[in-house]
């Protein structure tokens, strides 16, 4: 047989697979080509890729024989059981040390199993997050690999050259260990369930609220895409807000109101609840679009539940848009002030060594939530690998004090209109809980000792003979009470 020709292979011909495929190619690599469906990959090699250097394969055997070794394949099929199919299929034509990366969507624990299971056999495994759509595929997406360290020297090239490119560097990096990657992809795309969720309550506000037209709303989007909120969100939505019918109608005017979900969005609301975290902006987004869903039921309530009496705006009204801007924003530094938080704690339970810099870099191209924004969050954990949250960095907590008073009449207004804000509110909730120095939790805690005698600790400063510091105390609260406590834990 010739001798090996392909840098790198690729199974699964579907859009992602095909553009991801050219975009290696323009940047000089040889892709050997592989589909289940055989006949996929005659069709692309005599049409998408007709005139490359894209090679063909069409057995797996095939398409390992064609491989520089250490081989690496990447695998971009439907989440699950068909990545495990495939790595079976692959392993008994791989040698020790051949890359095995799954560029799929796929939820983190099945990549920290993987990269165990394919370790112990001596192989390498890649779980790398890829973002930014089709497009982004073939011009350059935000790639975030992590899995086996030792693979990444031997796809870093690749990696690199293929990703988007932002100022000369490029949307990608090492994310860390086994799951890593697939984690930060996950939260990136809980991320950016809150973003839109945060962009559609703005246009919730701007038209139910002020009354303002398509039109005059995606003007005001335009003008925030050149400040502080420039992001490819912001732009495609002022895009959308002016495509017409053909009657001339904005389109999405006709659009029902019932959003879809694929369900990463709610595995990062869940990874935050197993880590006692608050990532309660994301949680908000997943269910604002749980609400969607009940579109029969919101109709029949609309009927029978009244709000409250809608009067027309009075007040300034650019001084109302200027503050919806600076709320968005501030919205914003809280929903990724928390995502940061969330990937903290988890690299910490799970021992992972992340790089948030690097991560914010990866996302500033390429990807659906890439925005100038990143750039300030790359800058602050560049002076602050240690930053325990967005909001102790300089830049972000002097933005959040500016944002603060339009934040707050924002929220206020539309809660004086019965229009819901989730998102926005539950962003100002946290900021304000964050800055607390002391929450109501000390009643929560009395309320579980009183009825189920889950003990409580003590104020420092406040200690007695009887209440003691440190100590996980029980008071027999009714003088009926038993002195024998329950177990608890903190979160």
């Amino acid at each position: 047989m010739a001798a090996p020709v392909g840098d790198i292979g690729l199974i699964g011909l579907a859009v992602m697979g095909q553009n991801l495929i050219l975009n290696m190619n323009d940047k000089g690599f040889t892709v050997v080509a592989y589909n289940r469906t055989t006949s996929k990959v005659d069709h692309f090699l005599a049409n998408e890729a007709k005139g490359t250097k894209v090679v063909g394969a069409w057995s797996i055997e095939e398409l390992c024989a064609k491989l520089k070794r250490p081989r690496k394949i990447i695998l971009l099929v439907k989440a699950g059981p068909a990545v495990d199919s495939f790595i079976e299929q692959l392993i008994p034509h791989l040698e020790p040390g051949d890359i095995i990366i799954d560029g799929g969507n796929s939820h983190y624990p099945d990549s920290i199993r993987r990269t165990k299971e394919l370790e112990a056999k001596g192989f390498l495994f890649v779980g790398s997050g890829v973002s930014g759509g089709e497009e982004g595929a073939r011009h350059g997406p935000s790639l975030m690999p992590g899995g086996s360290p030792a693979a990444w020297p031997a796809i870093k090239e690749i990696f690199q050259k293929t990703a988007a490119q932002v100022n000369g560097e490029p949307c990608c990096d090492w994310v860390g260990e086994t799951g890593a990657g697939h984690y930060v992809k996950m939260v990136h795309n809980g991320i950016e369930y809150g973003d839109m969720q945060l962009i559609a309550e703005a246009y919730d506000i701007l038209k139910r609220g002020l009354g303002l037209h398509e039109d005059e709303i995606a003007d005001i989007f335009t003008t925030w895409n050149k400040g502080v909120l420039d992001s490819f969100l912001i732009e495609i939505t002022a895009n959308i807000l002016r495509f017409k019918d053909d009657d001339g109608e904005p389109l999405v005017t006709k659009i029902l109101d019932q959003a879809g979900q694929k369900g990463t969005g709610k595995w990062t609301a869940i990874a935050a609840l197993d880590a006692g975290m608050p990532v309660t902006l994301i949680g908000e987004a997943v269910f604002a679009r749980c609400l969607s869903g009940l579109k029969e039921e919101r109709i029949r309530a609309s009927k029978v539940i009244a709000g409250p009496q809608k009067e027309a705006f009075k007040g300034d009204k650019k001084q109302f848009i200027d503050d919806l801007e600076q709320a968005l924003y501030a919205s914003k530094i809280m929903s990724y002030t928390q995502g940061f938080m969330l990937m903290r704690e988890t690299a910490k339970e799970l021992n992972w060594n992340l790089n948030y810099a690097g991560i914010a870099r990866m996302w500033r191209g390429g990807c659906i939530i890439k925005s100038v924004f990143l750039g300030d969050i790359t800058s602050a954990y560049q002076k602050n690998q240690n930053l325990e949250s967005l909001l102790f960095d300089d830049f972000f907590n002097k933005a959040a004090h500016k944002a603060q008073p339009g934040w707050r009449r924002i929220v206020a207004q539309a809660v004086l209109w019965g229009i819901p804000t989730p998102a926005f509110s539950t962003a100002l909730a946290f900021f304000d809980g964050y800055r607390s120095e002391i929450v109501p939790a000390n009643i929560l805690q009395a309320q579980r000792d009183y009825f189920g005698a889950h003990t409580f600790k003590v104020l420092p400063g406040k200690e007695n003979a009887k209440l003691k510091a440190g100590q996980d105390i029980h008071i027999n609260w009714t003088g009926r009470g038993g002195s024998v406590s329950a177990s608890t834990y903190s979160a």
